[in-house]
């Protein structure tokens, strides 16, 4: 068998077409589609459904996928032992929700690269779960443990949520007293139908009465909204508490969330998996207090 044309089959399973496959790999979408063909006619079934919008895998392909993807980490790990003495290269991809992203990773990142000239970091922070066995990240950092799946989790951190609103808005509309008071402002949090997880389902622990007049799935959008005066939310407090813009409303109700980080299990002996993973626990810790 072929390994280019298991590689080609695991682009079209993880873009979900041919020509997305074929623009990752920096093929031509023929010689994609020749080699799916004959990878197929090679282990005698169809590995795809061939629609019109894509390419969906048959009941043969997803058997298949778990043995391609063991062929990938294998190679993966071959090529990283014959490379052993030499220095650390590579991309690695980080998958992370929105605010820590943005708010923290982005601005530290740099200092690994710094360290390490032919490492390369892809951040992807944004509000969404990412599926490591289909390698959309090398790395992500969640805000719940896995339970299921070929997942190595460990605890980044807790954080802390509170509700804060921008000084003018308070200074237009007053301070609620109390939770219940709540109901007499404007609200601010995320698209209910667009919450990726339940640890950010948490409006009700605040107020069961809680109706967000503006809705934004997106922790920094709420942010800036926040800022703007458009009413009150509930913040991360490593991020607002930095910003003399922003009041903590009713301090004494918060909330604790955590964040983890999760490798699939084929590839956490790749060095600079690893190393990734090492620096993103080394940066938190360092700066633990401020979560």
């Amino acid at each position: 068998m072929n390994w280019d044309d298991v590689r080609i089959f695991l682009a079209v399973a993880r873009n979900g077409q041919i020509l997305g496959a074929a623009r990752s790999l920096g093929l031509n979408h023929a010689t994609v589609a020749r080699r799916l063909t004959a990878l197929e006619q090679a282990l005698g079934s169809r590995l795809f459904t061939r629609k019109t919008n894509g390419s969906e895998l048959s009941s043969a392909g997803e058997r298949f996928l778990v043995h391609a993807e063991r062929m990938e980490s294998a190679m993966l790990a071959a090529s990283e032992s014959a490379g052993a003495d030499s220095v650390i290269d590579g991309t690695v991809r980080v998958g992370a929700p929105d605010g820590f992203g943005v708010a923290f990773l982005a601005p530290r990142l740099g200092e690994l690269t710094e360290r390490h000239k032919g490492l390369r970091i892809e951040l992807v922070p944004i509000s969404r779960a990412f599926s490591l066995s289909r390698r959309e990240a090398d790395i992500a950092v969640t805000l719940e443990r896995p339970r299921e799946g070929r997942l190595v989790a460990r605890k980044l951190t807790d954080y802390r949520l509170g509700l804060y609103a921008a000084q003018s808005y308070l200074s237009a509309r007053g301070t609620p007293a109390d939770l219940p008071a709540l109901a007499d402002h404007q609200l601010i949090g995320y698209v209910d139908d667009l919450i990726f997880t339940a640890s950010l389902d948490y409006t009700a622990e605040f107020f069961k009465g809680w109706r967000s007049s503006l809705a934004i799935s997106s922790a920094m959008g709420q942010t800036e909204a926040v800022r703007a005066g458009a009413g009150i939310g509930i913040l991360h407090a490593f991020m607002a508490q930095r910003d003399p813009d922003l009041v903590a409303i009713l301090p004494a109700h918060t909330l604790t969330r955590s964040y983890w980080t999760v490798v699939h299990e084929d590839l956490r002996s790749i060095r600079r998996v690893a190393l990734v993973a090492e620096f993103l626990a080394e940066i938190v810790d360092r700066e633990r207090a401020i979560f």
